[in-house]
Parts: C-alpha cells; structure tokens; sequence
C-alpha cells in the first residue's frame, strides 16, 4: 500500500513538505501517525502525542479510526484559528 503524507505550517518546517511509505493493508489515521513518531527524531517531536495535530485524509478531516486506503493522502498540520 502506498500513502502520500503531507505537512503543513510548522510540520513542514520540521519535516518536509511530504514523503511516501508503502505500507501493509489495515492501517488507520492513527496507526500512521504511531508508525511516523516510531521513526524518532525530527518525528517523534514534530507529530508527538502531547502536541495538537490535525489530520486530514484526502482532503477531509479525519478522526484517528479513519481507516487509510492505498493511494490516500494524508496531511497533518497544526490546528488554525483566525480572525
């Protein structure tokens, strides 16, 4: 399975604009991002549990029990407030 990952505003400062894993079948939003802060540094930083990230699959936000199919894409960014 193929998943595109994308990250925004601080993420992309700390870990790229995206990257692409092959992975096995069953994964969800969540299971991805345990997998990426598996990894360590800048990771286990950028996408720590203790830090407000947003996810997004394929374009919609997405809880973490949202299941990944093969060819998503999945984005993570910090939260946005404006005003």
């Amino acid at each position: 399975m193929s998943v595109t990952i994308r990250y925004f505003a601080s993420l992309r400062e700390a870990l790229g604009s995206s990257e692409t894993f092959d992975w096995t079948p069953g994964l969800t939003v969540g299971s991805v991002r345990d997998r990426l802060l598996a990894r360590g540094e800048p990771h286990a930083s950028a996408l720590a549990r203790t830090r407000a990230v947003r996810c997004a699959l394929n374009q919609q936000l997405a809880r973490e029990e949202a299941a990944v199919a093969d060819g998503a894409e999945l984005a993570f960014f910090p939260p946005v407030t404006g005003g």
